[in-house]
């Protein structure tokens, strides 16, 4: 048999095996995973945002009862791992402050690292009591900021009575006049991941947003950008309708219509169209629209495995994904591989 034939025939029995069955007589119910795409709050500007806009979203969201809130934010042990390897990741100090929090004040209040924190942050939840202490609150999220997770930190800030929200054990002014900016900020992850959970009587969220997938190694960066930005201009004509839509929406201030829009197949489709399937089709001789394709796959693979790293030990959870709505079909996706998972339509929760 040569080398070809004997390709073929893996290939084939290996597509003939059929995942799915596995969850044929599941033990238990699935875990139910809920995919919100998001806009961007944070670029409204504060003049334009009305918080109040939000609250029928909100509303729908608790309904769900999710258990475990994932956001679209940066994981302190990935923002770790990749200062501790600049070469790998191209993550010199300016590169990592786009997307990773600065911890040295956090570390200079508490003595902790980032990998020391992570450690203390499972260490206290898992005794955390039915009924903590403001102490204990102010414990936590002291050892949350050192862990790189400012989101966390800020929903047990919210826990706390407005009296308890002062420095001490471990929160330092800074640390206090930190967590007080991060309340006023406009971003999804505080407005609606962070509002919910406290809602909800949850602890944390959990930051599963990757870098290290797309991290390319690319020579010519302005070629790349003007290839990328070319494909994006050549299928702008294609998505203006379902575009200028979302844009109406959310000149309205109408953002329950908007996140329905958005999450709809219609949006789902031109996005992955005028995005992704016009950089496929990009002509450079280096071939940079695959490039970033490639990055993006992997980024969303990765931020996947971060979604599942959250329930693993939890079979049957309600989990709730807010992301940038662009991650939403590469999330239901690859979500619906898993084993034991069933990923639930967010669009009849906004209805």
């Amino acid at each position: 048999m040569t080398a070809t034939a004997w390709l073929a025939l893996t290939g084939t029995a290996m597509a003939q095996v059929d995942l799915s069955t596995l969850d044929e007589g599941l033990s238990g119910a699935p875990t139910r995973v809920m995919v919100l795409g998001s806009v961007h709050l944070a670029q409204d500007g504060p003049e334009r945002f009305d918080a109040s806009a939000l609250e029928p979203l909100l509303q729908r969201l608790v309904s769900f009862r999710p258990q475990i809130i994932t956001i679209e934010a940066m994981p302190g042990e990935t923002c770790d791992l990749m200062a501790r390897h600049p070469a790998t990741y191209d993550s010199d100090p300016e590169n990592l402050d786009r997307f990773c929090p600065d911890t040295a004040a956090a570390m200079a209040a508490t003595g902790m690292d980032v990998p020391a924190a992570i450690a203390e942050v499972d260490r206290l939840l898992a005794s955390w009591p039915d009924a903590p202490s403001p102490v204990q609150r102010r414990q936590l999220a002291a050892a949350m900021l050192a862990a790189g997770d400012p989101t966390s930190a800020l929903v047990q800030w919210w826990h706390l009575p407005v009296a308890e929200r002062v420095a001490g054990d471990g929160l330092d002014v800074a640390l206090v006049e930190a967590l007080r900016k991060r309340a006023s900020s406009l971003n999804e992850n505080t407005r609606i991941g962070a509002t919910l959970a406290v809602r909800l009587g949850l602890q944390r969220v959990f930051p599963v947003d990757d870098h290290t997938g797309d991290a390319l190694r690319i020579d010519d960066m302005d070629g790349f950008a003007k290839a990328i930005r070319g494909a994006w201009d050549g299928a702008r004509e294609q998505c203006a309708p379902s575009r200028e839509l979302a844009d109406a929406l959310r000149e309205s201030g109408d953002l329950l219509a908007l996140y329905r829009h958005i999450n709809g197949a219609e949006y789902q489709r031109a996005t992955v169209a005028c995005d992704f399937g016009a950089a496929q089709k990009e002509g450079s001789a280096q071939r940079f629209g695959r490039q970033y394709v490639a990055g993006w796959d992997l980024r969303n693979l990765r931020m996947v495995a971060n979604i599942g790293a959250t329930f693993r030990e939890r079979p049957g959870a309600r989990v709730l994904s807010i992301a940038g709505v662009s991650h939403k079909p590469w999330f239901d996706t690859l979500l619906g591989h898993m084993q034991g998972v069933e990923v639930v339509d967010v669009l009849p929760a906004l209805e």
